[in-house]
């Protein structure tokens, strides 16, 4: 089984899950009046570190060599300090080593749990004139997901329903990022034992909006001004009356425009602690048809079911495209 929304460039992020029993429904949070999202949008996050993501070699009058590499550090290192200044962006982290002139840096480094010390020297690059270290390094992290709702009075959005995740399925932090209209310009169908995804483009043109916090339940954030909502569906926001029976999903798997497609929840968990509340099965015929059910991207589709949002798409189940995992709604309204 399969998280559906933002995706590292490379690279597809698995998971296993476990079903979970109809245990009834709880008492909800209060409901919102919201607008119903089902829109691609692109996400571009700043993690407010600088991670190590490869090595490389330097062409140098002293051979061919990374110096990182021979210091010690790994892809994965997290680099926070450079002597005693903190480094949160590549462009600080150039500057550093390339003003160093050759001269020996200390580069301290998370790595999982530990915090660990590097003397490196940097060596000067014969083609290019600067001074590196032989590393391959980002401060963001980029890909596709779904806006599941936006609030209609305080204009602040959820989208993808589930966290974002890097290398050894950790946890990412974001300081914050850009949101773009995205446009869908093609589909790679998900068949049983491989996850299909959305192919999009962002449109760097046209500001979605702000994405101010990422959590376990998805990213959230404020809207642009310039976003136009009128042509958006309000609902009520609430999985109070949620039950397994008929219901439908809003996602965009071509262009820019949501489309409504059936869908049946089999099972509905509200005490899941996983966010795995609702068991769906896609029954639309064309969705089928474009893309095998469910694919990454489509992460945070909005589910409704008679005219309420009561959740968002989030998972597929690897051994069959056409059935996911939903998380409720009043667990992304509480963020």
């Amino acid at each position: 089984m399969r998280k559906l929304g933002i995706f590292l460039i490379g690279a597809l992020l698995s998971f296993a899950f476990l079903f979970g029993g109809y245990n009834g429904i709880t008492a909800a949070a209060e409901s919102q009046t919201v607008y119903v999202g089902g829109m691609s949008a692109g996400f571009t996050l700043k993690t407010g570190s600088v991670q190590v993501i490869g090595m490389c070699e330097v062409i140098s009058e002293n051979g061919v060599y990374s110096p990182a590499l021979d210091a010690g550090l790994r892809a994965g290192d997290i680099i926070s300090k450079v002597g005693e200044i903190s480094v949160e962006t590549v462009g600080e982290l150039n500057e550093i080593v390339n003003n160093s002139k050759g001269k020996s840096l200390k580069i301290t480094a998370e790595r999982g749990e530990e915090r660990l010390n590097f003397s490196v020297q940097p060596t000067q690059d014969k083609l290019a004139g600067r001074y590196r270290i032989g590393v391959l390094v980002r401060d963001n992290v980029s890909g596709i997901g779904t806006v599941t709702f936006i609030n209609k009075n305080s204009g602040r959005f959820g989208a993808l329903g589930h966290t974002v995740t890097g290398e050894k399925n950790k946890t990412m932090r974001i300081s914050d990022g850009s949101v773009y209209e995205c446009n869908i310009i093609g589909v790679a169908k998900g068949v049983r034992g491989r996850a299909g995804e959305l192919k999009g483009m962002f449109l760097n043109d046209k500001a979605f909006g702000k994405a101010e916090k990422l959590c376990n339940c998805g990213i959230f954030g404020q809207i642009s001004e310039e976003f136009d909502t009128k042509y958006l569906h309000l609902v009520e926001a609430t999985s109070i009356d949620a039950k397994p029976g008929k219901a439908y999903i809003y996602s965009t798997i071509d262009g820019i425009c949501p489309k409504k497609y059936e869908i049946e929840i089999i099972k509905v968990d509200k005490n899941n602690k996983e966010n795995k509340n609702y068991v769906i099965h896609v029954l639309d015929d064309a969705l089928i048809e474009e893309t095998g059910g469910i694919v990454q991207g489509m992460s945070g589709s909005p589910i409704l079911q008679e005219n309420k949002l009561i959740g968002a798409v989030t998972h597929v189940f690897l051994n069959d495209p056409t059935r996911g995992y939903g998380i409720d709604i009043e667990t992304m309204l509480e963020q």
